[in-house]
């Protein structure tokens, strides 16, 4: 009974106060309230920028699993494996690493189906003397030979008999990416291999 005596109360009241307002003029309808505007972000996502890097020690900052599935479209089996080179000061190389994707279990190097490599040199024209020996050694052994963009730069994509590659240099750095054993096939080469060379050069945010 507590609630019904609660609602006459209430009543009353408010029929009190219709009462003492009926000679009031009516009050002007308050103003709908305010809906905030929503910008979309316009901000565009990041994309790779490649810079003349120093070397890294993990294959995780070359190009990450999750990028080379993703720019592939599949999974490639097992973990990537790194090697990283000594330093040739008869041609003028301070660094290498290379990166073996997609080794099976229990099976070698020779079974990776994408190989990327980085090395730095001690200026930039050793560094592009460099790629230009090694395309021209290719062109020698009848390979195919053609200019292609990576990012903002241009490489080489080298096709021979046994693997495809893409070649090139940014500053005191080369990169190289191969593509063993015609893993990817020869229509898309050019569509992912840039992408893979552009993902190399970039350093982790």
């Amino acid at each position: 009974m507590r609630g019904n005596k609660f609602f006459v109360a209430l009543s009353a009241g408010a029929l009190a106060v219709s009462g003492a307002c009926s000679s009031v003029a009516p009050q002007t309808q308050a103003p709908p309230p305010q809906i905030p505007k929503i910008t979309p972000q316009t901000t565009p996502s990041r994309v790779p920028v490649m810079v003349d890097r120093a070397l890294p020690d993990d294959c995780e900052l070359v190009v990450p699993v999750e990028v080379m599935n993703a720019t592939l479209g599949q999974e490639l089996p097992g973990e990537p494996r790194i090697i990283i080179g000594i330093k040739e000061p008869g041609i003028g190389r301070t660094g290498k690493i290379d990166c073996y994707y997609g080794i099976p279990p229990k099976q070698d190097l020779g079974a990776a189906k994408i190989v990327i490599g980085l090395s730095t040199y001690t200026d930039d024209l050793t560094a592009r003397t460099r790629v230009t020996e090694s395309v021209e050694a290719e062109r020698a052994d009848g390979a195919k030979i053609t200019e292609v963009d990576v990012g903002k730069q241009k490489g080489t994509l080298v096709e021979g008999k046994d693997e495809q590659l893409l070649i090139g240099s940014l500053g005191k750095s080369t990169f190289v990416v191969r593509n063993r054993n015609g893993f990817i096939p020869q229509a898309k080469l050019v569509a992912i291999l840039p992408v893979l060379a552009q993902q190399a050069m970039t350093p982790p945010v």
